[in-house]
């Protein structure tokens, strides 16, 4: 009999690997209240850093885009990008 997957969008799938993370156990599923083995303590931080070094790189490619759009310099865009590559980000207030 084959399993069933539910799929999940990737930021609630970040957020559940976060929680478990946090807790040391898993937080939902069958496992529910199980620690979390080495492994999949590994396995949770690889993917939330994966997802980190993912948002950063699109960060970096909009802002050095927006940049060299504005007239910038090649040697100033990439500054202004990596600078915007390592802040966090932020909410937008309409």
């Amino acid at each position: 009999m084959a399993r069933e997957f539910k799929w999940s969008s990737p930021n609630k799938r970040a957020r559940k690997y976060a929680d478990d993370r946090k807790a040391k156990v898993h937080t939902k599923g069958p496992k529910e209240g199980k620690p979390l083995s080495d492994y999949e303590a590994g396995m949770r931080s690889g993917y939330l850093q994966c997802r980190s070094d993912s948002a950063s790189l699109y960060k970096y490619k909009e802002a050095i885009t927006k940049a060299l759009a504005e007239g910038k310099s090649q040697k100033e865009a990439k500054k202004i990008a990596a600078q915007a590559a390592t802040t966090k980000w932020s909410k937008k207030t309409a």
